[in-house]
């Protein structure tokens, strides 16, 4: 069973960057599509970004030209770094995988989550 670890999330005043990390478990990590999911307080849970196996990208409207999803398949891990990062951009991250290679923007089609990590901008 693959395992997600998320990480770099903190404090950061708008404007700001921030990298966020997600380390998966198995030997199969190529073969995933990745995901990046956020819920703000009060809010429901959020798509915000994909990579698919074959490296398509996708994302959100409200990050589009902000966020950047990468990932580095020989050490097991996604990226999403985060530019220009304004209040409303404040939640919890988590990464997600979806072993058939795919995901996409509902919740439901990933069966891997990570722990979450926490992100908060400063106005």
């Amino acid at each position: 069973q693959v395992q997600l670890v998320e990480s770099g999330g903190g404090l950061v005043q708008a404007g700001g960057s921030l990298r966020l990390s997600c380390a998966a478990s198995g030997r199969t990590f190529s073969t995933y599509g990745m995901g990046w999911f956020r819920r703000a307080p009060g809010k429901e849970r959020e798509f915000v970004s994909l990579i698919r196996s074959g490296g398509s990208v996708y994302y959100a409207e409200s990050v589009k030209g902000r966020f950047t999803i990468s990932r580095d398949n020989a050490k097991n891990t996604a990226y999403l770094q985060m530019d220009s990062l304004k209040p409303e951009d404040t939640a919890v991250y988590y990464c997600a995988a979806d072993p058939a290679g795919r995901g996409g923007s509902y919740y439901y089609l990933y069966t891997v989550w990570g722990q979450g990590t926490q992100v908060t901008v400063s106005s």
